[in-house]
């Protein structure tokens, strides 16, 4: 089978976490799946801000990102957050090569028309999984941080959700996973929802069930569905150690998101 695991920056921030799903994404391979991870870092990105004197703004769940924020994003995300999962891979004995996506053209971005405007936040516009194909041919996990390059020459902050739909869909994935801080998506009563149909996403959101974050995540998981990918689960990173289960098994963590 072929996933594509996203992951959030705040999964990133616990080392022992960290190692889990190294050892997982490792365990994917080791059975003979193709892993790609798409992978954010808007926790590490906002702390650095910080650290600048800058502060982080968000709208409906996206960034502002002005020329400074967007450069600052190129150095967390692409470098040090990218580089940390590259690591971790290799100290479970998974060679990983970690790239933008825009490296080698694999997405191209067109930046997002929003009112208000956003800055350099972008949305994709053209795939080329052919470098994908190639680091799998190498036995090598790609690991690819939410950053793409615009026809204009410009680099643009990306949803990460948004481009592990876009990779999920181009490379014709069987199963894209959404490793996050949250338990999964929680219906009117506080609780998880362990199946949930695309049908049901407008009424949750118009009674503000679902909001913030939540928002661009399941825009992503209809995308991914409607594009093809056969399945979509949002799962607990702390239970990242399942996702070998998943090819086999019936796992009952986190909400499997369904066409419906």
């Amino acid at each position: 089978m072929k996933f594509v695991v996203k992951l959030g920056g705040a999964a990133l921030e616990k080392p022992e976490l960290l190692i889990a799903i190294g050892k997982a994404i490792t365990n994917l391979v080791a059975d003979g799946n193709q892993v790609a991870i798409v992978h954010g870092g808007g926790v590490q990105l906002t702390k650095t801000l910080a650290l600048m004197g800058k502060k982080s703004e968000f709208i409906s769940g996206l960034r502002v990102t002005d020329a400074e924020t967007r450069d600052v994003a190129l150095m967390v995300l692409a470098g040090r957050v990218n580089k940390s999962l590259v690591a971790a891979l290799g100290q479970q004995g998974q060679s990983a090569v970690g790239i933008s996506g825009g490296d080698g053209h694999v997405f191209r971005a067109r930046k997002k028309k929003t009112t208000p405007d956003l800055g350099f936040v972008g949305e994709i516009a053209a795939t080329d999984p052919r470098w994908l194909d190639a680091i799998w041919k190498m036995g090598a996990v790609p690991v690819i941080s939410s950053i793409a390059l615009g026809f204009d020459g410009e680099y643009y902050n990306i949803n990460a959700d948004e481009m592990a739909a876009a990779c999920a869909i181009c490379t014709h994935a069987d199963a894209l996973v959404f490793l996050t801080d949250v338990p999964g998506v929680k219906g009117a009563d506080g609780s998880v929802m362990r199946w949930l149909s695309l049908k049901e996403i407008p009424a949750l959101e118009k009674q503000a069930v679902i909001s913030g974050g939540m928002l661009p995540k399941l825009n992503a998981c209809r995308d991914a569905l409607l594009g093809g990918v056969k399945r979509v689960r949002i799962l607990p990173a702390e239970a990242a150690a399942v996702l070998p289960d998943l090819c086999t098994s019936r796992v009952n963590d986190g909400t499997e998101v369904m066409v419906a």
